[in-house]
C-alpha cells in the first residue's frame, strides 16, 4: 500500500491586487534602428526582457541606469520618477539608487570579496547603512560567506558574479538591473548559480529587470516577461500567461512550454512520486525531497504533450489533465499545430501535427485530455 503524505492546499491561489509600480517608456533613434519600448509591471518581482541580440534590451537598461539619455523616456519606480524627458526630469546615475550587474562582474581586483561588498554598502543611503542582519542575509542567500577573504582573481566566474550581485544589493537599490549576468558562464556554472538567483528573489524584495536571450533563465526566474524584437514590444505580461500563447515567437522554440506556479501537495514515497497542485490541476512528478506546501514552478514542454479525446487504458502515464481548447494555431510551412489548453486557473501549450488536430476533431471550446509523462515535467525553483 502506498503511503501518501498530503496537504490541504487547493487551487486557485488568490490573485495579486498590488497596483502597477514600475513603469518604463523609452523612444530612441540610432542611425540604423529605432526603439519604441514601453511596459508596466507590479513589484517586487523579476521582469525578463527577452529577445534576440540587438533588439534594444541592453539599451533600455542603460537608460534606466542613467548612462544613456534617450530621445524620449519616462521611468518611474514606486512613485519615484527617475526620468521624464517631457517634464525635463533627468536624475543622474548616482541619484537613482539603481544597481547594475553586467556580464562581466567588474569587481575591484585590488580589494578582497569583503572589500568589494563594503564598497556597495558605502553607496547605500545613510538611513539604512547600519543593518548587519541585511548583510548577513545577502551573504547567506548568495553562498559567499567562505569567500570573504579572497581576491577576485582567485574566484570562479560564477563566484565572481555572485559577489557582484551581493555588492549591488548591499547598495540598497530601489531597482536592480541585470544585463545577461550568466552569459559568460558555461552550462555547468549556470546551473550552479541559478538556484542562488531563485533564492535572491525572496530576499531582495525589489523590482529586478533581467536581460537575457536564454529561455531556461526566464523559466526559472521571471515573474513577468517582455518580448522585444527589433526595438518593439511584441507582448508583455505574466510569464505563466505568455508561455502558453501559440501566437508568439516563444511557441516556435524547441524549448517552448507552459510555466505553471505550483505547490507540493503530497508525497507518495512508496511510488517515489510527488504531487504538485497548480493551475487548477494535479501533476505527478518524480519524488521531490522538500516539505509539503513548498512553492515550485514547473515547465511542461509543448512537444511532450500527447492529446486524447478519452482516457487510455493500461498506460504508464501518471498525468492525464482535462482541459478545454482555447485556441488552435496552425503553421502550414512547418507542418505543425499549436493547441492552447485552458485549465481552471492556468493553461498548457501542446505542439502536435495538423493531422492530430483533425483526427481528434479539435476546435475552440472542445474538451481535450493532455497526457504527460511525469519525467517530462521540468520542476524548477519557486
Amino acid at each position: 500500500m502506498s503511503t501518501v503524505i498530503e496537504s490541504d492546499f487547493r487551487e486557485p491561489l488568490s490573485k495579486k491586487t498590488t497596483p502597477v509600480s514600475l513603469s518604463v517608456q523609452m523612444r530612441h533613434e540610432f542611425p540604423t534602428a529605432r526603439l519604441n519600448i514601453a511596459f508596466e509591471v507590479e513589484t517586487p518581482g523579476v521582469t525578463a526582457l527577452f529577445g534576440p541580440s540587438g533588439s534594444g534590451k541592453s539599451t533600455l537598461l542603460l537608460a534606466a541606469a542613467g548612462l544613456l539619455k534617450p530621445n524620449s523616456t519616462r521611468i518611474v519606480v514606486d512613485d519615484q520618477i527617475l526620468a521624464d524627458t517631457e517634464a525635463s526630469i533627468w536624475r543622474p546615475p548616482e541619484q537613482r539608487r539603481v544597481g547594475l550587474v553586467f556580464q562581466d562582474a567588474k569587481l575591484f581586483p585590488h580589494m578582497s570579496v569583503l572589500g568589494n561588498l563594503r564598497f556597495g554598502m558605502r553607496r547605500a543611503p545613510e538611513t539604512v547603512t547600519a543593518n548587519t542582519a541585511r548583510f548577513d542575509e545577502v551573504i547567506d542567500v548568495l553562498g559567499i560567506g567562505a569567500l570573504l577573504t579572497r581576491r577576485p582573481h582567485t574566484l570562479s566566474a560564477g563566484e565572481r558574479q555572485r559577489v557582484a550581485i551581493g555588492r549591488a544589493l548591499l547598495a540598497r537599490p530601489r531597482l536592480l538591473l541585470m544585463d545577461e549576468p550568466l552569459a559568460n558562464l558555461d552550462a555547468a556554472r549556470k546551473s550552479d548559480i541559478l538556484p542562488y538567483l531563485s533564492r535572491l528573489k525572496s530576499v531582495a524584495r525589489l523590482p529586478i529587470i533581467y536581460v537575457t536571450h536564454a529561455m531556461d533563465e526566464v523559466a526559472q526566474l521571471a515573474d513577468t516577461i517582455v518580448l522585444i524584437e527589433a526595438g518593439q514590444v511584441l507582448a508583455s505580461g505574466a510569464l505563466t500567461e505568455l508561455s502558453s500563447r501559440a501566437d508568439l515567437p516563444l511557441a516556435y522554440r524547441d524549448d517552448s512550454g507552459a510555466i505553471l506556479l505550483c505547490r507540493i501537495a503530497a508525497h507518495d514515497r512508496d511510488r517515489s512520486l510527488t504531487r504538485l497542485d497548480g493551475g487548477g490541476a494535479t501533476f505527478w512528478v518524480p519524488l521531490i525531497d522538500q516539505a509539503i506546501n513548498t512553492p515550485k514552478r514547473i515547465r511542461v514542454p509543448a512537444r511532450e504533450i500527447i492529446l486524447a479525446g478519452q482516457a487510455p487504458e493500461a498506460i504508464s502515464l501518471h498525468n492525464i489533465i482535462a482541459g478545454t481548447v482555447r485556441h488552435i494555431f496552425t503553421e502550414p510551412m512547418r507542418h505543425i499545430a499549436f493547441v492552447e489548453i485552458s485549465l481552471p486557473s492556468g493553461s498548457l501549450l501542446a505542439r502536435v501535427t495538423p493531422d492530430a488536430v483533425a483526427r481528434l476533431g479539435l476546435a475552440t471550446g472542445s474538451r481535450v485530455l493532455a497526457l504527460i509523462k511525469s519525467t517530462s515535467i521540468e520542476v524548477l525553483g519557486a
